[in-house]
């Protein structure tokens, strides 16, 4: 693995590590960004939902690759450009804080992915890495506010 072959982001969400597991795979809908990849053959909106367990589905994305509540949740993280070969994942960690707890996020495997791949966007691997780390940011601060609208609370 290389310094660009991964992007990873924490943050603190003010509810328990059953909670957070719970909300990012069950509530996805509240904290996923919609985008193009949300186009099943390009017309209609559909779900981003996991079917638990390892070997269960990330819908249009990949594999489960481990399903380990509350504490870790893996997955095949794949575009709809992706030839087979071309896969990256995404390992996330659940671990207790005192204000709730900490989800680390990181997404690898981009040396998978050649440099002129059109999820690159043509940039170089570094700020591919800086760009993917930051779209995760946002996703995991939309995790955060999700959490904190469902008026969850730490235990």
């Amino acid at each position: 693995m290389s310094a660009t072959d991964s992007a990873r982001v924490t943050i603190l969400v003010a509810v328990s590590p059953a909670e957070a597991f719970e909300i990012f795979t069950s509530d996805v809908d509240a904290w996923w960004r919609r985008g193009p990849a949300f186009r099943v053959n390009g017309s209609r909106k559909s779900t981003l939902r996991f079917e638990g367990g390892p070997g269960g589905m990330t819908f249009v994305y990949g594999k489960v690759l481990a399903w380990d509540p509350p504490g870790h949740l893996r997955f095949e993280f794949r575009g709809r450009n992706f030839a087979p070969r071309e896969l990256t994942w995404v390992d996330v960690r659940f671990e207790p804080d005192a204000g709730g707890t900490r989800v680390t996020l990181e997404n690898g495997g981009f040396d998978a992915l050649p440099a002129d791949h059109p999820v690159r966007h043509g940039a170089d691997a570094a700020g591919f890495v800086a760009d993917m780390g930051r779209w995760w940011l946002q996703l995991a601060l939309a995790l955060r506010a999700a959490a904190t609208k469902a008026g969850r609370r730490p235990r």
